[in-house]
């Protein structure tokens, strides 16, 4: 079975979260399960000059509508495997600027529409010149969404039918805008599929990750609970009867790690290395991480947050029930990028508790790895999330998440439970959005931390947990056996 990964994102080539991870993890193990598995990536303009052995395969024009683009197609292979990448560049649509556009000033609005539209048309037009035809492209998130339909429509006059499979990382991104412009700038009249004289709420614009979810042969979301929510107008991001026309289409399964990577045995970024069997090591790592951060070495607590600073990540709840933790010696390090208004509620934190609260703005892979392995606790409080690796990679740690019960959060953290002399579950669970609800979870957690014997136990448990991608990959393997039978 032939599978074409497109995505925007795939670790490390060209990484911005966790989209990447699952791009650049899963294929490797759907490789060792049979699968001819190949990824299409934009060529953007931070991988060049990067030692990726690129072998330029051809040069090709790629003509929509009115214009006409020169790509160049290098192929290399994912680092440490046999799976081949391709890289599409393009100076004006695809090799400019970041990955994503947001914070680029030289751009204009539609330039990030545009650059994936450009992508996804040109990956139809490439498969005579690496003669490889798949059976099934897998597109992920809005960025390659605009596939399925362009391939219903490739498919009306051609014998090779390509059967999709979208999968969505994020509901809440969904590429809209004007229809007008987008059939134009696809030469496309608008009429050609049903679903694109679908209008979102009854305006003109087009919703691209709406068309995917109309048009992909299946649809899968990366948890099984997040799956569920999104049916909701709570969760559904105005999709939700969309995505109920094609709920029988619409399955859950929920991400893994790449085990080699997230390892305290083998990360090379921490002090002392570490397993299961080994815990009381991770006290080196602390004390490592407290230098490192200029905050007071102690056997107090450390809560840690590392993530996007949105209002999907919940980091104002984290920061109002700051205070009434470090009144009682506990330590706060935060690590993230995002919206200025919690950058600076992160960045005021710090300045007033400065002996116990550092916050880094920005991203950083190394100091990233060193609160995994020195932090005690890791707070992970999202308004949703459609799947989360921060709290997987947390357990693998042995850092213990305090999660909000939604989506992947609620099917990988399994709640801390006393009976008898048994201690189950690996983390602190609570329910709704309330800063109130959060320090009633944090401070149960503190309470198992005061007992060394039972906080090992709950280490245990989650550095036990099985996160790796065998048992997803396996389920992604059922899914394309199953569009494969699709009629």
């Amino acid at each position: 079975m032939k599978v074409l990964f497109v995505v925007s994102e795939l670790t490390p080539m060209a990484k911005v979260g966790g989209l990447g991870d699952v791009a650049g993890a899963l294929p490797k193990v759907l490789k060792k399960l049979g699968i001819n598995v190949r990824i299409f990536l934009p060529f953007y303009q931070m991988i060049k000059g990067k030692k990726y052995h690129l072998k330029l395969l051809s040069l090709k024009k790629i003509k929509l509508a009115h214009i006409s683009e020169r790509i160049k197609i290098y192929q290399t292979n994912l680092p440490l495997t046999k799976v081949p990448v391709y890289l599409i560049w393009n100076k004006k649509y695809l090799s400019q600027g970041g990955i994503y556009f947001e914070k680029s000033a030289f751009v204009n609005k539609f330039a990030e529409i545009e650059r994936f539209l450009f992508f996804s048309k040109a990956i139809l037009e490439i498969f005579p010149v690496i003669k490889w035809w798949p059976d099934i492209i897998h597109c992920h998130d809005w960025h390659s969404a605009i596939l399925p339909a362009l391939v219903k429509l490739r498919n009306q006059n051609s014998k090779l039918k390509i059967k999709t499979l979208l999968t969505i990382h994020n509901l809440a991104n969904q590429g809209r805008w004007n229809a007008q412009e987008i059939f134009n700038f696809l030469g496309l009249r608008g009429d050609e599929l049903p679903s694109f004289k679908i209008r979102f709420d009854g305006k003109t614009d087009l919703n691209i990750l709406q068309q995917g979810i109309l048009n992909a042969d299946l649809i899968n979301t990366v948890s099984p609970s997040y799956a569920q929510e999104i049916l909701t107008k709570k969760f559904g991001e105005k999709l939700e009867k969309t995505l109920n026309q094609r709920k029988k289409d619409l399955l859950g399964i929920l991400n893994g790690l790449d085990t080699e990577i997230y390892s305290p045995e083998k990360d090379r970024e921490i002090k002392v290395n570490y397993s299961v069997k080994t815990i009381e090591r991770k006290v080196f790592n602390k004390k490592d991480l407290q230098r490192l951060t200029r905050l007071p070495l102690t056997e107090k607590p450390i809560f840690s947050f590392i993530g996007r600073l949105t209002d999907q990540k919940g980091s104002e709840l984290i920061a109002q029930i700051a205070p009434s933790l470090i009144k009682i010696g506990c330590q706060f390090i935060f690590l993230g990028q995002g919206q200025s208004l919690y950058e600076s509620q992160l960045r005021d934190l710090a300045k007033k508790y400065k002996k116990n609260v550092y916050t880094k703005i920005g991203f950083d892979e190394k100091l990233a790895s060193k609160i995994y392995a020195g932090a005690d606790m890791f707070l992970m409080p999202s308004r949703f999330e459609p799947c989360g690796l921060g709290q997987m990679i947390a357990m693998r740690y042995g850092t213990i998440p305090i999660v909000r019960a939604v989506g992947g959060l609620k099917d990988s953290v399994e709640n801390v439970r006393v009976n008898g002399q048994r201690i189950s579950g690996n983390g602190f669970i609570f329910k709704n959005y309330k800063k109130q609800e959060l320090l009633t979870a944090s401070r149960r957690a503190l309470k198992f931390f005061k007992n060394k014997k039972n906080w090992r136990k709950i280490q245990e448990n989650a550095m036990k947990k099985d996160f790796s991608w065998q048992s997803s990959a396996k389920k992604y393997l059922q899914l394309y056996k199953k569009i494969s039978s699709k009629i």
